[in-house]
């Protein structure tokens, strides 16, 4: 709201004001008063309202005719119920009497015109524009919190577009106007005040290149829908027609979160009078969004689809591992979506190359993907089949130096819902591999990192994962979900694990079973040969307090006691100083509800059964999950990749609202 009008009464002529529904305007009944004037009484017609404002400290209240004293403590605001039928019909009168009373000496008379101006969103996030009360252009996070939000129209709804929809300046599609959020200018008053005074929609300069307004006027045709406001228009006036009481408008999203914004923007409507020079804004209306943040999915969200890659290279065809997803998508009742190789161009690291999350607004939601700037032989597929109709795209470009193994989204993961120490992230935390702390290895792109952390509701925690040859996070963790009060496991991989198993095994009297048996073209390692290897247990000993390490920084950042953490059997060897893994790595797995296909690890077969198979499944199905190992050796291991490498999820969203959250 503006601030509070101030008008001038005389007692020779009459004063004429614009009073807004709402808004009260304070009267200067001491300025021209009549000679002798020691006291003053007021009377106001039907629909205004009026107030003394005094100091009862140095006034006492009158009694009888109401007669106040005209001292500077005692000051008269009015305000009017509804806007009006006619110019000026609306009165006050203040009427001023001398020291003893009697007859009045004079007369101050003011005409007031009723107006009711109001910019309305959908500040009760409810998926309805109402009449704002309130603090209209603040925005506050919580289940108490109020404000509007603005989707990010990112998504492409027109088959005739070229590219997303917020590159189009004009609406290309009535379909558009879902991914938009509502706004209502109401303007009630008589015709003849909009001869003099006029509308005047604003968006700062700022937030101009952030947003765009449409008016929508008349009927269902893209031409009724016109540009008003964004990039390069501040401004626009509002030609109310005779007797429009409403005007409808859509507003239109354009940029996320990031390093240079908050993600807050504004916009104001000004009731203008064009009588005076300069002309004089009489009132201001505000509101606030916030631009709707991309939230990432963990592990333990239902699955909606699954993505793979057909591959057919010099390694060969990976046709038996799309059949293993084909079946465990049918178990699981998700959806495979397979990326033929004429278009990932023989890149089957789809998991590496998107990452999908969702936007939501009170009124919408819908998936967007997150293409990584690693822009390799899969670098199109989500802008040119996965962007489309409700299916938005988002991404972030390394400009001067190509990105690195880091920057690939097998890199980036997200946790389930967490408390921590009381503080809340009820849509989990954002898990990023970096550089151990000060050592200046590799890290995530800053733009990449920049953006994930302005999302503000997933914040992120960076975790050390430079140790790795890869040097992504999916190689030493997973979530799994369970049907317990926590909801869900954090698996780690673990060679102090497999090391312990394979030495049990080894007092067992099975030492000369084998790694690796049953594969061909590879050396077979008995558990008696492993356990003898120095420099296979000095690596492990070495990547074991990699891995505790970031154990620790998990317990902390996700408030994870040991007894949410499984630690998976796996084996690392390191070459030049950085580690894979030594047999398919299972903790690099893919999670569809309670379905998961594991890398198939070719541990160690005792009677007739692979040791480390048996391991994990008595970790995991008593937590009521199925563990289907998938051989991945040749056409994903050998490349150093596994599973979950190789594939990708689409998730439902989550129930929560993360409005209702507090960063």
């Amino acid at each position: 709201m503006a601030l509070q009008r101030a008008v001038q009464l005389s007692s020779k002529k009459p004063t004429y004001a614009v009073c807004v529904v709402g808004v009260e305007t304070h009267v200067d009944v001491h300025r021209d008063v009549p000679k002798g004037a020691e006291t003053f009484g007021v009377s106001e017609s039907s629909g205004v309202r009026v107030f003394v404002v005094y100091d009862p400290e140095q006034v006492t209240v009158p009694t009888g005719q109401a007669r106040w004293p005209l001292d500077a403590s005692v000051g008269v605001t009015v305000s009017v119920d509804t806007a009006s039928k006619d110019l000026n019909d609306l009165k006050v009168k203040v009427s001023y009497f001398g020291q003893h009373g009697g007859d009045a000496l004079g007369h101050g008379v003011l005409y007031l015109t009723g107006v009711d101006i109001s910019l309305d969103v959908d500040t009760g996030r409810t998926g309805k524009v109402k009449r704002g009360q309130g603090d209209k252009k603040t925005w506050r996070w919580g289940p108490e919190g109020y404000g509007a939000v603005l989707l990010v129209n990112c998504d492409r709804d027109s088959l005739r577009s070229q590219g997303l929809d917020l590159a189009d300046r004009q609406l290309t599609s009535l379909d558009d106007l879902q991914d938009m959020s509502p706004m209502v200018l109401s303007c009630d008053g008589p015709d003849k005040l909009f001869n003099s005074h006029k509308l005047v929609l604003n968006v700062p300069f700022s937030d101009s290149k952030r947003l765009r307004v449409f008016c929508a006027r008349g009927g269902n045709s893209l031409s009724d829908y016109k540009q008003v406001l964004g990039p390069q228009r501040l401004s626009y006036e509002v030609r109310r027609q005779p007797g429009e009481r409403k005007v409808s408008f859509y507003v239109e999203g354009l940029t996320f979160p990031d390093a240079d914004f908050l993600g807050l923007v504004s916009l104001s409507v000004s009731l203008v009078d064009t009588g005076t020079l300069p002309e004089v804004p009489l009132f201001t209306d505000t509101v606030a969004f916030r631009m709707a943040p991309w939230i990432m999915t963990p592990n333990t969200q239902p699955p909606l689809e699954l993505y793979v890659c057909s591959v057919r290279d010099s390694h060969g065809s990976n046709e038996k591992f799309l059949e293993d997803m084909s079946d465990l998508g049918l178990k699981a009742n998700c959806r495979l979506i397979i990326c033929p190789w004429i278009e990932n161009r023989n890149d089957r690291w789809i998991q590496d190359e998107m990452e999908f999350g969702y936007i939501e607004a009170p009124h919408k939601s819908f998936p967007v993907v997150f293409d990584s700037p690693r822009n390799r032989g899969l670098k199109d597929f989500p802008y040119k089949r996965i962007l489309g109709p409700d299916f938005g795209y988002v991404t972030r470009e390394i400009l001067l130096a190509g990105a690195s193994g880091l920057d690939a989204f097998g890199n980036l993961d997200v946790s389930p819902p967490v408390t921590v120490g009381g503080k809340e992230y009820p849509l989990g935390r954002v898990l990023i591999g970096s550089s151990f702390p000060k050592s200046g290895g590799r890290r995530m792109a800053k733009v990449v990192r920049d953006f994930l952390q302005a999302q503000q509701v997933q914040a992120p925690v960076e975790l050390y994962s430079d140790w790795l040859s890869v040097g992504h996070v999916d190689e030493f963790l997973s979530f799994v979900p369970t049907s317990d009060q926590k909801g869900f496991r954090l698996l780690l991989a673990s060679p102090s694990a497999c090391l312990k198993l394979f030495q049990e095994k080894k007092e067992q009297g099975y030492g000369e079973a084998a790694q690796f048996d049953g594969l061909e073209h590879q050396v077979k390692r008995s558990i008696n040969e492993m356990l003898a290897d120095r420099r296979l247990q000095k690596d492990s000993l070495h990547i074991q307090k990699c891995i505790d390490w970031n154990r620790e920084v998990l317990k902390r950042e996700l408030g994870l006691t040991e007894r949410d953490i499984i630690d998976i059997p796996q084996l690392f060897s390191l070459k030049d100083s950085y580690a894979e893994a030594f047999f398919p790595d299972m903790v690099n797995m893919v999670v569809l509800g309670q379905h998961l296909g594991i890398p198939k690890p070719f541990g160690p077969v005792i009677n007739g059964r692979c040791c480390l198979e048996e391991k994990v499944r008595s970790l995991l199905e008593p937590l009521g999950l199925h563990c289907t190992f998938i051989d991945d050796y040749l056409s994903y291991h050998k490349l150093l990749g596994e599973v979950h490498c190789g594939t990708n999820v689409r998730r439902q969203p989550f129930a929560f609202k993360w409005w209702n959250t507090v960063p």
